[in-house]
């Protein structure tokens, strides 16, 4: 047992240091530390990784206790928000974060966070580290939970508290081959249900609308589904335009050959800042942009919140949530490329 153990261990530290599991395969983008990176954390005791347990019988791998530190998943866009935070209360160094932010995407987060399930491939591979895949998850960060996730929580006795973290912008985008540059909110409910079907109708060529989406659960179909569509249902889409993955949906709007007609949706920081494919365009709605100012003064219509969320009861999660929207937590948020909520 052991020796499978062992192998199973450094089987994961392989798969973490490839980065090829949940998230990581959903950016293309580097996201190492800046040139100017500060720190901001000067007394790192609140939140440490406990001692380190040595493998009986497999020299140099150990099992990582986690102490104070929070164990997380979550949506793929926070992923550079979790590097951030262990480079400031872990001092990880950067070959090591792949590894220690290992996000699995947002519905298989929910399901660990109501089951009170481990997320079982964190590592920390310069050390030979496995963290202990039997604590459960503290913390989602990410997205809000959908109305399937929140009645999972409450039906496993569960309740939800979502602390916001920073902004960021649910936003529409075509191929830059496409002269359409917005759209309003009730166009949008429009081609999405079936009322329009051509991009003539809303100022754009003589083409058909490819409306991309994305499969239920996922972080941006839950935006799509509660705070885009206002209880429209909408139309089922063929197979073909439905994206697995966000990275499959920036591909498919900004592929050359058939991009010019899509139309898909997806989260500001993802597009600028952790997947780029072809050539996109972000449109305006309601003929407003989804600037940073717009977001936080609310006249942009699909400002978002990303989340800390955990069970309530949580002490040590819920202090961590907290020191989040502190004065240096919110540096460290805005250090990552996010917008602080002030």
């Amino acid at each position: 047992m052991k020796q499978f153990f062992a192998v199973f261990l450094a089987l994961a530290l392989l798969l973490s240091a490839a980065g090829a599991e949940g998230s990581w395969g959903q950016i293309n983008q580097s996201i190492a530390r800046g040139e100017d990176w500060q720190r901001f954390v000067t007394e790192p005791a609140d939140f440490q990784l406990g001692e380190a347990t040595p493998l009986e019988g497999s020299e140099g791998l150990f099992i990582g206790d986690w102490g104070s530190y929070p164990s997380m998943d979550g949506s793929t866009v926070c992923v550079p928000l979790a590097m951030e935070l262990a480079r400031q209360w872990l001092d990880l160094p950067e070959e090591d974060l792949n590894g220690f932010v290992s996000f699995s995407t947002t519905p298989n987060a929910y399901d660990r966070l109501t089951a009170g399930a481990a997320n079982p491939m964190v590592t920390i591979v310069s050390r030979g580290v496995m963290m202990d895949d039997t604590h459960p998850i503290d913390i989602v960060l990410g997205t809000g939970p959908n109305a399937d996730e929140r009645q999972a929580a409450k039906d496993a006795g569960l309740e939800l508290v979502m602390v916001p973290v920073c902004y960021d912008a649910f936003v529409f985008l075509v191929n830059s081959a496409n002269p359409v540059e917005g759209l309003s909110s009730e166009q949008i409910r429009q081609i999405y249900t079936g009322g329009l079907i051509t991009w003539s109708e809303v100022g754009g060529e003589e083409l058909p609308i490819r409306a991309y989406q994305r499969p239920h659960g996922s972080g941006s179909q839950t935006a799509m589904e509660e705070m885009v569509m206002q209880g429209l249902n909408l139309t089922a889409a063929e197979e073909i335009y439905i994206s697995d993955g966000m990275a499959d949906l920036i591909r498919q709007v900004g592929s050359y050959d058939n991009g010019r007609g899509a139309l898909g949706y997806s989260y500001l920081y993802y597009v600028d800042a952790l997947y780029r494919s072809g050539e996109l365009r972000v449109l305006s709605v309601d003929g407003v942009s989804p600037t940073p100012e717009n977001l936080r003064s609310g006249a942009y219509p699909y400002t978002v919140y990303y989340y800390a969320v955990y069970a309530k009861g949580n002490e040590n999660a819920a202090r961590f949530a907290q020191w989040l929207t502190s004065d240096q937590g919110q540096q460290c948020v805005a250090q990552a490329g996010y917008i602080p909520l002030r």
